[in-house]
């Protein structure tokens, strides 16, 4: 072969109509391409140069697509994705300890398998090629159902071991005790460690601080260091836990991390809304990744956009990304959630400069990868960089007229737009369905797994229907 003739890579896409990069110099390339091979991106630039320079047995035409990097979820609770219309209209105690813990305390690992199906296919189809979920009592369960489907995964097992807070008292299946909690906590991160092409690693976590002992959160924490992970928890995502942590420890719940020494660059925070003066300053100081997750907030009106300092704490250099929560709360689509975050901090701050879209796509990509300790190997669209990657079809009437591809994408486009979903190379989602798992089957799972729920819990109670049925 001369040295003029072309390098031979697995797959081509070219002629895309915009190639939104989120690399070092944020390039937007019109009429871009990209080569892959040995799943990592290979070549990325303009289609004149990189069809002259590259040829694939498999090449795929991007006319009409704008391409991002995989969008990565800092925050999914899949164990939650079969509780939507469960949990309206709750506030933060009821939500907790009258509806989701119950629902979760009766879930066997086959309904957690169902379960975990669900939400990967959701997360997938709507253009999400990793995620960070905080754990259940069965990982193995999980592990395995979203393993199968191609996404990438940082797994945990969800940790408590304090019975009771101010908040109420935790189902009988969920307690264990502190020795018992870490035990179980590293099996899982010993059974998943971090490699460096592998799509499923784990993380060390403990669920709330009012629910934990300071001798689970430093435990959890020697862990994360003895296993290279990060740590990760729910905190200052309502009135009720702020002032919950102030009762019971006499400190809120940013100064208590701190306190115990296990605030820093390692930790990934759930929400961090209701914040005192001080901890602003900790968080600025610190630099944890923090993770808003809108529709959360929104729907449950934990005032996490009143009270936040997302955009402030932004400006300071801490590391911000973006996560769905939970299906109880509606929507599991990154890109609505681009959305909510945009829009609810420009309304609060009544200031529409705030949040545009630039930042908050770095939200949903490089920033993740950063959330996930991840950012050497995904979050943006680079040579050397693992081939995830989504396509997004924009011959649809929330893409035209397509000006500015960034603001479709965060203020019209959702995640139903999503054609093509790439993790490391292999494509995952092809013409907006998934290619490794039967969805069908999913499907006709989820009405057995909603009857085994509805035979252990009184659902009456937790469904609101207003209007009468018939």
């Amino acid at each position: 072969m001369s040295e003029s003739s072309p390098r031979v890579a697995d797959h081509l896409i070219s002629g895309i109509d915009w190639l939104i990069t989120v690399d070092p110099d944020r390039r937007i390339i019109r009429n871009g391409a990209i080569a892959i091979k040995d799943g990592r991106f290979a070549a990325v630039g303009d289609s004149a140069t990189i069809e002259s320079e590259w040829q694939a047995e498999v090449v795929t035409d991007g006319g009409d697509r704008v391409a991002t990097p995989g969008l990565i979820d800092n925050h999914l609770h899949t164990s939650f994705q079969l509780s939507r219309g469960l949990a309206d209209e709750a506030n933060a105690q009821t939500f907790l300890f009258e509806r989701m813990y119950p629902y979760e305390g009766v879930m066997s690992a086959d309904d957690v398998t169902v379960s975990a199906s669900l939400a990967a296919m959701e997360l997938l189809r709507h253009g999400v090629t990793c995620f960070i979920d905080p754990g259940n009592y069965h990982p193995q369960a999980t592990v395995e159902a979203v393993a199968a489907t191609g996404i990438r995964l940082v797994a945990s097992r969800s940790s408590f071991d304090k019975t009771k807070s101010v908040m109420g008292l935790l189902p009988e299946a969920m307690i264990e005790t502190t020795e018992q909690a870490l035990e179980r906590a590293e099996e899982v991160l010993a059974n998943y460690p971090a490699t460096a092409d592998g799509r499923i690693r784990a993380s060390a976590c403990f669920r709330g601080l009012n629910n934990a002992t300071d001798e689970l959160i430093t435990g959890l924490r020697e862990l994360a260091e003895k296993y290279d992970c990060l740590l990760q928890t729910h905190a200052c995502f309502s009135y009720s836990t702020h002032d919950g942590s102030i009762a019971a420890c006499g400190k809120p719940e940013i100064e208590r991390l701190e306190s115990l020494g296990v605030l820093d660059e390692r930790m990934l925070l759930v929400h961090s809304g209701w914040l005192e003066p001080h901890e602003v300053a900790l968080l600025a100081e610190r630099r944890p990744t923090l993770v808003a997750a809108p529709s959360s907030s929104l729907h449950n009106g934990y005032g996490n956009f009143v009270m936040g300092k997302i955009p402030e704490l932004m400006a300071l250099g801490v590391n911000v990304s973006l996560g769905s929560d939970h299906a109880s709360s509606g929507v599991v689509d990154m890109v609505q959630e681009m959305l909510l975050v945009a829009g609810g901090y420009k309304e609060t701050r009544i200031n529409p400069r705030v949040m545009p879209p630039e930042n908050v796509l770095e939200m949903a990509t490089i920033n993740g990868a950063r959330g996930a300790r991840m950012a050497d190997m995904i979050g943006s669209i680079e040579v050397g960089k693992q081939a995830d990657l989504v396509l997004f079809d924009t011959q649809r009437p929330e893409w035209q007229p397509l000006y500015n591809p960034l603001s479709n994408l965060v203020y019209s486009a959702t995640g139903s737009s999503v054609t093509t979903v790439m993790v490391a190379g292999e494509v995952v989602v092809e013409d907006g369905h998934l290619t490794k798992i039967d969805e069908t089957a999913v499907f006709a799972e989820v009405p057995k797994v909603m009857a085994r729920i509805g035979e252990k819990l009184d659902l009456a109670k937790m469904v609101t229907l207003q209007w009468p049925v018939t």
